[in-house]
Formats: structure tokens, sequence, C-alpha cells
């Protein structure tokens, strides 16, 4: 039993990656289906800055004489990019989502695909 609660950030993730995965898969509003993808990368990000954690791990500053354990710091920097990246595409994906509205007054997919079928191709 101690063993699962010491991976308590492992199940957090878990718990949202599918929460994430699920609202991507099972809702039909497009802007539900950016907030379970921002939900996603969220738990994609806690993931790997939970492996950069080093227990009783100090900054990596070289300390002549002294041998320390060092947390590594590249998960943390890898995630500031992604974070960065993930931002961006929300952006955008929100932005492509006004004009989807602004052209078909509606956001639902359903209802995209059946204006899109009713359309004759141009």
């Amino acid at each position: 039993m101690s063993q699962i609660v010491g991976l308590y950030s492992y199940w957090v993730v878990i718990v949202l990656m599918m929460a994430g995965l699920y609202i991507m898969i099972a809702r039909y509003n497009l802007v539900k289906k950016i907030i379970g993808l921002g939900l996603f990368q969220t738990s994609i990000f806690y993931l790997y800055i939970t492996m950069g954690k080093v227990e009783g791990g100090t900054a990596p500053i070289l300390v002549e004489d002294e041998t320390l354990i060092y947390s590594n710091p590249l998960p943390h920097v890898l995630i500031l990019t992604a974070i960065v990246v993930g931002v961006a595409t929300t952006a955008v994906a929100l932005a492509l989502i006004v004009r989807i509205y602004e052209g078909y007054g509606t956001i639902e997919e359903d209802e995209l695909k059946a204006i899109e079928a009713q359309e004759p191709d141009a």
C-alpha cells in the first residue's frame, strides 16, 4: 500500500490525462475539445516535471570538495518551451474556432459535419 501512495504524482498524471482524453473524445463542442487538450498537455507537463525532481537533490551548481546529488534541470527547461508552444497552439485553435463560428454559426462538431455534407464541393 505504501508503494502506491509513494507514486502519488503518477496517479495524478494518469487521472488528468484520462480526463483530458475523455473530454477530447466525448464532447462535440470545439471549445470543450480545446479545454480537454489543455488538460492533457498539463498532465504531460506535470509528468516530466516530477520525473526531473530528485529526492534530496540541489541545484546543479558545482562546488569543490563536495559530493552532492543534483536535480536534473533539463525536464524543467523543456517544459518551459512546451508551455509556450501549448499556449500558442491554444491561441491559434481558439482563433480558428472564432472564424468557424463566424462562417458557419456554430461550433458543434456534429452540426458542422451536417453543414459540410449539405454543401456541394466548391
